[in-house]
């Protein structure tokens, strides 16, 4: 049964999509939106490349911990060389409730300022749906419309869950409500750049961070804005390879026809990775992927318009490696990322180029390893012909060989897959159908890839709860975050932790 409390959080949320967004005496959690929409603002005009500054890294770590403290919350900094991460806790844990730890992470992508419509990516600007730019005290005052927009680095991934998770807890505190289960929260410092310490971090906290499940709050919604639910992510591994030629550039008026061009060979050899639909040609390559009626039910039900998805990304056909874009980013990927060899454009020259090289990523799933997929990769490699050799070929191997390649051993991060019937996602699911009066969208697996292989010490299901807009051009220029979604991302948060967790399960991975 819904409880009065929820239907009166449902209708408020509904409304944020219709109307403009006023603070409402009467509601505690849209109060506490509307207060938090300063400290929002004020986090994002701190810069957060970890790989460019790591004083700018202690600084949102300083800046974060202290407001969580100013608040009454439990925070502290965990150690990590120049860049320390922070935990924040409810500040009465209790042995009655289960614990939810609560992941988000504080660095953010580098930026080229050159290429940002606004002075400065660490100056949040406001503008409409439109583009037009308004006051930012229309924003800090509760008059945002829902379909505004404030523009900066990390305003969507990953600073707006962060201070929506403070607003949250904050709201709990101004309606007197004790959570029904145990908050903690960890803040990452380098989930966008820099060495994986993560699990590091996560071993020497381990008693600290324990909890019963984790929830992630990192990714995007479904396109249509509707509340989401990932249960697990794609895993990734990836390699150069580079094909040699003569140990030279050459001349290709004197040696065309007569010394093999390594760009050509290349490219015939990366055209038998895949066909002409797309399908990966790799003996073994999706073996294991096999997908449950279940599984094969919430891809049905997720609300894409494939045709849409083609005008939104300019394309007139897709691949044919699943009957839908959900299914097909449930298999394993190979994409050629990036091609090197010699010259184009103002500065090309007649000449057959010494190399030629390719970065090979690859997206892996539960079922398929990353390991496993180097492996098949390499003896695809050598399959057609090539000798591969650990670095530049010596003298005898170039008398050798006719065909020689090198392929760097590459790494990879696994894949995770929360079961479908686990109870932690039943959880969210019954918590945000509470909050928001319909069902979420279920998603089993993100193309994507996020650290939980440094969370997974902790010995507890994961989930992601992704909360802002899909169109957010993370990672890119002019990131932004709907102001919509930042109202919506608080209510479903708070109904979270007003919704009690009473079971665990183990997630599958690779």
């Amino acid at each position: 049964m819904i409880s009065p409390l929820r239907l009166f959080s449902a209708a408020a949320a509904m409304c944020l999509c219709l109307a403009p967004l006023p603070a409402a005496a009467d509601d505690p959690v849209e109060a506490a939106t509307v207060d938090s929409l300063e400290e929002w603002v004020a986090f994002l005009r701190l810069p957060n490349v970890t790989t460019q500054s790591t004083a700018d890294i202690r600084a949102n770590a300083d800046w974060i911990e202290a407001e969580f403290q100013r608040y009454g919350y439990d925070a502290q900094q965990l150690a990590d060389g120049d860049t320390p991460m922070v935990y924040a806790a409810w500040p009465d844990l209790s042995p009655d409730r289960k614990t939810i730890l609560f992941y988000a992470h504080m660095d953010g992508q580098p930026v080229h300022p050159e290429e940002w419509d606004q002075e400065s990516p660490w100056s949040p600007v406001l503008k409409t749906a439109g583009g037009d730019v308004l006051p930012l005290e229309r924003l800090l005052k509760g008059e945002a419309d829902p379909d505004d927009r404030l523009f900066a680095r990390s305003a969507a991934d990953d600073k707006a869950p962060i201070i929506m998770l403070l607003a949250a807890m904050n709201a709990l505190q101004a309606e007197g409500l004790e959570p029904a289960v145990n908050i903690k929260i960890l803040l990452d410092s380098h989930e966008e750049g820099g060495p994986r310490t993560l699990g590091d971090v996560v071993t020497r906290n381990a008693g600290l961070l324990a909890a019963d499940a984790i929830v992630m709050l990192d990714g995007p919604m479904h396109i249509s804005n509707r509340p989401t639910v990932v249960y697990g992510h794609r895993g990734g591994a990836g390699f150069e390879l580079t094909v040699f030629g003569a140990r030279t550039e050459l001349h290709s008026g004197h040696y065309g026809n007569y010394s093999p061009n390594p760009a050509q060979l290349l490219a015939s050899l990366l055209s038998t990775f895949k066909d002409d639909c797309g399908r990966v040609t790799v003996e073994g390559f999706y073996d294991g992927v096999v997908f449950d009626e279940e599984t094969k039910a919430a891809f049905a039900s997720v609300p894409d318009d494939e045709d849409a998805i083609k005008r939104r990304i300019g394309i007139a056909e897709a691949d044919c490696v699943g009957a839908s874009y959900q299914e097909a980013i449930n298999y394993p990927s190979f994409n050629i990322a990036g091609l090197r060899s010699a010259d184009v454009g103002a500065s090309r020259r007649t000449i057959i180029p010494e190399s030629a090289t390719a970065a090979i990523g690859m997206r892996t799933v539960p079922a398929t390893p990353p390991q496993r997929l180097l492996s098949l990769a390499r003896a695809h490699i050598q399959a057609q012909g090539y000798h591969l050799v650990d670095g530049v070929p010596t003298e005898e191997e170039r008398q050798t060989y006719p065909r020689l390649a090198y392929m760097t051993k590459g790494g990879g991060a696994p894949a995770l897959q929360t079961p479908l019937t686990a109870p932690v996602g039943n959880w969210i699911v019954t918590s945000l159908t509470e909050t928001f009066g319909e069902a979420p969208v279920r998603i089993p697996l993100m193309g994507g890839t996020v650290p939980t292989s440094g969370l997974r010490a902790l010995g507890a299901p994961i989930m992601l709860l992704p909360l802002v807009n899909a169109d957010n051009n993370q990672h890119a220029a002019n990131e932004n975050m709907r102001i919509g979604n930042y109202y919506a991302g608080v209510r479903a948060l708070h109904g979270l932790m007003l919704t009690p967790f009473n079971g665990g399960t183990e997630e599958k991975d690779n």
